[in-house]
């Protein structure tokens, strides 16, 4: 058997009181000194011990958004059923339109609320609530067995209100959650997490919608059994070392710190690295302890809050007003109206796959394009795809050689606006604000585009009866092409940035050079490679 140094044992026993054999079985000792000095050269929140458990516990926080997805699609696999005049509940139009957009109509409530429940309670236990809400709203969903017509319809339409809450609830709190356990360099690809987990659970409702296609009961009771699983998952999970620390729970902070910093509880050794995080943590918690009665409305005349937050409306507008939540909510309706010669539902689960592999690549798109590229790139590619299918209808010989254009440009429109315009916004409200507003300002953001999305949801019906379809893909894909423009002169770029940087560049107008202190003389503890 190989021998070791002191130090590589260590890093080999992990801080295990026996070493990992099997990390040096078959390998000379060089090589093993080579990994080991490797894994040793990193940051202790980027060694594998420690991503580990980061990315493990992203995971769990995610799993209630995959039940956000499954709220968000299901109009788009049941409506067909309500709208049949042979079921014992049918729909109107004016019904069905109530049916698919209540939920967006209470997410706002939830965007509201999260804010103060993410500083008053934290992180995890907002979560625990999100899935109690979660799972109060599919149990009245599945639950709407009333013979009375009119009385199942406001049973089902409260509990479509009370998962909208759910959503608005589960916008904010996991990637304000991920920015806060993680370091810079792999903090983009966590919090890519949210995205991962709503195209997952859209994905996952347009699956089980071809599959089941005549019993929404069915398919609502799935949904609450998953939301109670979400539920047990979050229990485990420890509470943000920053919101403990606000808190004034100094001791339960650096405990959270060593977990997500890959430290065993009983490891009571002294890393300067970790010193100098916890310190810093210390230190933020301080400053926003002394703006803590400092409202959102008065911290607005702040320009590190009012600019970051009118960006982010004006990323929030283009979004909804692209028509990219319309399409995810309406996916087997649009596929019909747009002409696509196969099974809507075949090409809706098309268009979910499409988007989480987008999803799954966006880590890497963002890391190495940067947010204002891939943004524009979507934002061009969404505008090609609606200006095709609306000029396949306006020009009906298109169709006649490429009688799977629309199809094709559906699918590409939903991976172009995972790429950038779908995402974008939620990715960046947990980068872009203070520290002291992060909670209010995300959620109140959040809030004002889910307002948005009920709107552009509810009026869609009506748009399509007084425009006609391809008009208002049109539309939509004029708005994607301005899009491109706002992120082009409007939006920074916020790729390798630490936190207190990014809140620098909104206060003074520029990112702070290699050799300038930030105000306070804090920086995030992050290795620049």
């Amino acid at each position: 058997m190989p021998s070791y140094h002191e130090d590589e044992l260590e890093v080999l026993q992990n801080g295990k009181s026996k070493p990992d054999i099997c990390a040096g079985i078959g390998l000379p000792p060089t090589k093993v000194a080579a990994m080991v000095t490797k894994e040793q050269e990193k940051p202790l929140g980027e060694r594998r011990k420690a991503v580990l458990r980061q990315t493990l516990m992203v995971i769990f926080a995610n799993s209630g958004v995959i039940g956000s997805g499954l709220a968000v699609a299901m109009p788009a696999v049941t409506l067909k059923q309500f709208q049949d005049e042979n079921e014992p509940i049918y729909l109107n139009p004016s019904e069905a339109s109530w049916y698919a957009s209540i939920n967006t109509m209470a997410c706002p409530l939830g965007g509201m609320l999260v804010g103060y429940l993410l500083d008053k309670i934290g992180r995890k236990r907002t979560m625990l609530i999100n899935n109690i809400i979660g799972i109060i709203g599919w149990a009245l969903i599945a639950g709407a067995f009333q013979k009375d017509k009119e009385s199942a319809y406001i049973q089902i339409l409260i509990g479509r209100f009370i998962s909208g809450v759910m959503i608005g609830l589960f916008c904010s709190p996991t990637g304000v959650y991920a920015a806060e356990i993680t370091l810079p360099k792999i903090r983009g690809k966590l919090l890519l997490g949210t995205a991962v987990a709503l195209s997952l659970g859209i994905l996952s409702m347009y699956t089980i919608g071809y599959f089941i296609r005549d019993s929404w009961r069915l398919i609502s009771t799935i949904c609450l059994c998953y939301q109670i699983l979400c539920f047990l998952m979050v229990i485990p999970m420890p509470e943000s070392p920053s919101w403990l620390m606000q808190k004034g729970r100094a001791e339960d902070s650096r405990k959270s710190l060593k977990f997500f910093r890959g430290i065993d509880k009983n490891d009571f050794t002294t890393y300067d690295e970790f010193e100098t995080e916890f310190s810093q943590i210390k230190k933020t918690s301080q400053i926003a302890a002394n703006d803590e009665k400092q409202s959102l409305l008065t911290s607005l005349k702040e320009p590190e809050v009012y600019k970051p937050f009118l960006i982010m409306l004006g990323m929030f507008a283009f979004q909804q007003f692209s028509g990219v939540v319309v399409v995810v909510v309406y996916a087997v309706q649009i596929a019909v109206t747009a002409g696509v010669q196969m099974d809507p539902l075949l090409c809706a689960i098309f268009v979910g796959l499409g988007r989480i592999c987008t999803t799954c690549c966006l880590g890497y798109i963002l890391e190495t394009w940067g947010r204002r590229p891939a943004g524009m790139v979507s934002g061009s590619g969404m505008a090609a795809c609606m200006l095709l299918i609306a000029a396949s209808s306006w020009f009906p010989v298109i169709l006649q050689h490429a009688p799977f254009l629309p199809a094709v440009c559906i699918v590409l429109q939903f991976m172009f606006s995972t790429m950038g315009l779908l995402t974008l916004p939620f990715y960046m409200i947990s980068e872009v604000f203070p520290q002291k507003v992060r909670g209010v300002a995300s959620g109140m953001t959040v809030c004002i585009g889910l307002i948005m999305s009920f709107l552009v949801l509810k009026i869609y019906p009506t748009m399509v009866d007084a425009l006609g379809n391809e008009n208002i893909f049109a539309f939509y894909g004029c708005v994607a092409l301005l899009a491109v423009f706002y992120i082009y002169f409007i939006l920074p770029e916020t790729k390798g940035k630490s936190l207190l940087e990014i809140e620098e560049y909104f206060k003074t107008g520029k990112f702070p050079t290699a050799n300038q202190p930030i105000e306070n003389e804090m920086k995030e503890v992050f290795i620049k490679k």
